[in-house]
């Protein structure tokens, strides 16, 4: 089972029926016990970094989402999901991340147009997240932030300049732009994080279970 986090922001059904398409059991969740027994976990978000943050820990999912990061499952952020995280963002200095990520959300270059909200393509790294995706691989972007590089960024598009499409840490993936609306090429990189979350079902965890 995978548990799409249900902390109040955005339309996350979305991303449920998205990974429900590539064949997951992909629900929503909003009681901190019921993502127990997940397999893995999705983090969607969309909006202002520090509302989405503030929600989250209200929610009492900010625990979960590093209980399940400690016990290493699986782990995809999306979009302001993704953002979250790191350890904080330019937008709201005053909101802290999950800081499972090193680095700051940074406003996008000036001289483009805020925010991003368009196709664009990506130029990959080495990804398993993106294993297999066409190339060029266009997806689709609306956001005014993104995490500055580091040496998890594995993907970036050039928007002013590279901006940081994707990362991966381990088993913990994040995702700027949204799969789910980013059509068949979307679909495939969600299926890839479905394939992980499988191949993880039974091989101990970071807790060593």
């Amino acid at each position: 089972m995978i548990a799409v986090l249900d902390y109040g922001i955005g339309n996350l059904r979305s991303a449920q029926k998205a990974l429900q398409r590539v064949g997951a059991d992909a629900r929503l969740v909003d009681d901190p016990d019921e993502v127990a027994g997940a397999d893995g976990i999705v983090l969607p978000g969309v909006g202002a970094f520090g509302r989405c943050a503030a929600a989250l820990e209200s929610s009492g999912l900010g625990d979960v989402a590093r209980d399940a990061v400690s016990r290493g499952l699986p782990f995809l952020g999306i979009c302001v999901g993704f953002q979250l995280l790191y350890e904080g963002s330019e937008e709201d200095p005053s909101a802290a991340g999950l800081g499972v990520l090193s680095g700051t959300v940074r406003r996008l270059p000036e001289g483009v147009k805020h925010p991003q909200m368009q196709w664009n393509t990506l130029d990959i790294g080495r990804s398993e997240l993106l294993a297999g995706v066409p190339d060029p691989a266009w997806v689709y972007f609306v956001h005014s932030y993104a995490p500055e590089a580091t040496d998890d960024t594995t993907s970036t598009c050039d928007y002013g300049g590279p901006v940081v499409a994707t990362a991966e840490r381990g088993p913990v993936w994040g995702s700027q732009f949204h799969p789910e609306k980013s059509g068949t090429v979307g679909l495939g990189i969600l299926a890839n994080f479905v394939a992980a979350v499988d191949a993880s079902i039974g091989a101990p965890t970071a807790a060593g279970g």
